[in-house]
């Protein structure tokens, strides 16, 4: 049974390596050992804090196998983004060149610059290693993180994004950045996706067009991969807009990779979720499987499993109820691990 819970500094070795095995293009886990030893100790300095407005606290989550012990995958919650540093976009926008006289009207569209998604919530940093990537298990490392926002709404902003791994070719290179950013950057996609990744930000606003950029005059290849997808990201686009998440014509400013925007409440895992109390007992092995969280903290846990339900209680396996460490009479919060919008 695989479980979620929040990373502790034990997992600094597999999170080091999970960042070796992602490559190019996943600007949240740099292939640095001191920076994402930073970002575990964040997460547990937010976790033992009593927060009650929405700030810059980061919360890393691991999926680990309750039998072994092993760590296969990882996620993250940033609960505002852009209040320590800019947060930067291009958003996509049309501009309009008419002559009444010559009879002329051309639309063109354009990339700009800005800051628009400063203190909203960010969910990000989400790998799975690949013999893991079945049975759902992408689903439940994924939507884990909604039962834990939809448990402490305080702690988040109103709209949430999620960015988007733009698409890079076999050799990591990306078609975008090599048609716009490395005219401005001088230097290779690698480096400056490390640089960000590392927090270094400021190369940004002092290296980028503050004008618009006409999408036309770019090589087509990178006008041809503005808003798609890494394909191995694809799965989890899909995945976030089953849950409700909209590309809002905002991309990444490296790989122009789409972001997907929603309001917090609108997310289908929070809207429907529900508390239940636990009951531990037989359980129908075939039924459909449900999302299952405690309602911790610190000691956060979110399993996926089929459940029996009965008015306000719920039936969950002893299997469960020790991955997801409650008793009997417990308050579990669950829902659907797949459903319709509503």
């Amino acid at each position: 049974m695989k479980v979620i819970r929040p990373i502790c500094a034990d997992d600094l070795d597999i999170l080091h390596q999970i960042a070796i095995d992602t490559g190019p293009g996943f600007t949240s886990l740099p292939d640095n050992r001191e920076l994402l030893e930073q970002r575990i100790s964040a997460t547990q300095k937010a976790l033992h804090s009593d927060i009650q407005k929405c700030g810059p606290e980061h919360y890393l989550f691991v999926m680990e196998e309750t039998d072994t012990g092993e760590v296969v995958g990882t996620c993250g919650i940033d609960a505002a983004v852009g209040l320590t540093s800019p947060f930067y976009h291009y958003r996509i926008g049309t501009v309009v060149h008419a002559s009444r006289e010559l009879k002329v009207h051309n639309s063109f569209r354009t990339l700009y610059l800005c800051n628009d998604y400063t203190g909203c919530t960010e969910v990000c940093t989400l790998y799975l290693q690949p013999d893991a990537r079945h049975s759902a298990n992408g689903s439940l490392l994924s939507k884990s993180r909604f039962l834990f926002m939809a448990e402490h709404p305080q702690r988040f902003a109103k709209k949430v994004i999620a960015e988007m791994r733009g698409y890079t070719d076999e050799q990591g290179q990306s078609p975008f950045w090599d048609g716009l950013g490395k005219r401005f950057f001088s230097m290779e996609y690698s480096e400056a996706d490390y640089l960000t990744g590392s927090g270094n930000k400021v190369f940004i606003a002092e290296l980028m067009p503050k004008h618009s950029i006409y999408i036309h005059l770019l090589p087509d290849e990178a006008q041809a991969v503005i808003g798609t997808v890494h394909p191995n990201t694809e799965p989890a686009r899909k995945m976030l807009e089953s849950e409700g998440f909209r590309y809002e014509e905002y991309v990444d400013i490296f790989d122009g990779g789409p972001t997907l925007a929603i309001r917090l409440d609108d997310i289908r895992a929070i809207h429907n979720s529900r508390y239940q109390k636990a009951n531990i007992g037989e359980v129908d092995a075939s039924g459909p499987e449900f999302l299952i969280s405690n309602t911790g903290l610190a000691d956060f846990r979110c399993t996926k499993a089929p459940i029996d339900n009965s008015g306000s209680i719920t039936t969950i396996s002893q299997a469960t109820a020790d991955a997801l460490q409650v008793s009997a009479g417990d308050t579990l919060r669950i829902v659907e691990l797949k459903g319709r919008v509503t």
